[in-house]
């Protein structure tokens, strides 16, 4: 059976990253976002809350309109999503208030969209309350 274009040249692009280091050959970028720091409430305020539009969204609401978007998306971006969720609770946002903003999202997006979110969302809650402990 012969591949397909696309497939000889992930092959191909494998062996490359083999032969630049044999440990390449196995890394995930799987938990990747985990080395970017957690911005804190103050600064995430100032950059893309009230500190952007005095009479406008807080930075709690954007985050909550980021959260439902990327769920609308089929929560593929995983990355962007766990740090969407760890910059909510920096922020203050309730357990309840994130899982309502994905719930909610499962009348447009579905419910393997939403449930995939969620599924995401309460990895990284739990391993917050893991990190406090």
């Amino acid at each position: 059976m012969s591949k397909t274009p696309f497939e000889a040249m992930m092959e191909q692009a494998q062996e490359m990253a083999k032969s630049f280091s044999p440990a390449l050959e196995t890394f995930s970028t799987k938990g990747l976002e985990a080395l970017w720091p957690t911005m804190t409430k103050e600064m995430m305020e100032a950059s893309f809350g009230k500190g952007m539009s005095e009479n406008g969204l807080d930075a709690k609401a954007r985050l909550l309109l980021t959260l439902a978007g990327l769920t609308m998306q089929g929560a593929q971006a995983e990355a962007q999503l766990r740090l969407t969720v760890r910059h909510l609770v920096e922020v203050g946002a309730t357990t309840e208030e994130i899982a309502e903003s994905i719930a909610m999202m499962s009348m447009f997006a579905g419910i393997p969209a939403m449930t995939r979110a969620m599924d995401l969302a309460k990895d990284v809650m739990a391993t917050q309350k893991d990190d406090e402990t």
